[in-house]
């Protein structure tokens, strides 16, 4: 009976996100694992005593990247964690864009500003300004070059909070088109959606956003497919990947850029598509059999 943890975040007082939580632990727990929910920061945890531990909805490291990439690595070295250490640790920070990009992916074009650099912002189109460390388009704005100094007190402040900026154009076509989450699970294609817009004119940068804006089911074209296959191909230990989303809009030429790869913790939507969850709790199951057992410690309570 293998054990297995998925780690989640505490909402304290609050209603926990992620909907699909339950249920997974429970097609888990019928497949006949000893399966279960736990805080990624509980102290009393005992990782070294679960087969496997799939990062599922930690979605306030964000907000905690340094103790986040500390439990990453120790995890990593007690049990099999999904997806691997090195490529959470490499997914984290966003410059991975310009790595596929130079891979020949085909990407929304970004600049990165780090502290301490000017900032040389378009004055000719539309643009968004985001964290290269960040999640639920936390810290992320859209600007016109008339508000050039609202941007650039958004730099001055997180710069000041250490963060690295990414300057993007904003990609009209996602007001027509949406951007497309392609969710694998398991080295396949498992489902797609798609949504609107989230950063809508005029939203303060440290305002809360809808993340998923009118979300619906997506079949995708064989050219999104390629993209995403494409990105997953350059993927530095992607062979390893048990999930992946891949988050594509279209450029100017009307073909689909690379938005975003999310490797971390991505919203897996199974309540959108329902018929998933039996494919998601296999490949959870057959990677936690290709982990080697483990003797030490015992299943803690649910969290």
């Amino acid at each position: 009976m293998p054990r297995i943890a998925l780690a989640t975040y505490d909402p304290g007082a609050a209603p926990g996100k992620d909907t699909d939580l339950p249920e997974l632990v429970r097609a888990l727990t019928d497949a006949g694992a000893e399966a279960e929910a736990r805080y990624w920061d509980d102290p009393d945890a005992d990782w070294a005593g679960y087969d496997l531990v799939v990062i599922r909805s930690t979605w306030d490291y964000s907000w905690r990247a340094a103790e986040f990439g500390a439990w990453v690595d120790r995890v990593g070295a007690l049990t099999r964690l999904a997806n691997p250490a090195p490529v959470v640790r490499w997914n984290t920070d966003k410059r991975y864009l310009g790595e596929l990009a130079a891979a020949g992916v085909p990407t929304v074009p970004t600049r990165y500003l780090a502290p301490g650099e000017p900032a040389d912002l378009p004055d000719d189109h539309e643009y968004v300004i985001k964290p290269t460390s960040g999640a639920g388009a936390r810290f992320a704005a859209r600007y016109t070059p008339d508000q050039h100094e609202t941007a650039v007190r958004q730099l001055a402040r997180m710069h000041a909070e250490g963060f690295t900026a990414m300057v993007q154009p904003y990609v009209r076509g996602i007001d027509v088109s949406g951007e497309r989450a392609l969710q694998f699970f398991g080295g396949r294609l498992l489902h797609a959606s798609r949504k609107g817009a989230v950063l809508a004119p005029d939203t303060p940068y440290d305002a809360d956003k809808v993340a998923h804006p009118d979300l619906q089911r997506w079949e995708p074209t064989d050219a999104e497919t390629a993209v995403a296959d494409k990105a997953l191909g350059a993927v530095p230990g992607g062979s390893e990947l048990l999930y992946a989303r891949v988050d594509l809009v279209d450029g100017e030429d009307g073909e689909p850029r690379l938005m975003e790869l999310e490797l971390v913790e991505p919203n897996l939507f199974l309540w959108l598509h329902p018929g998933s969850l039996e494919r998601v709790t296999e490949a959870i199951l057959q990677a936690a059999d290709q982990a080697p057992r483990r003797g030490a410690g015992s299943l803690q309570a649910s969290a």
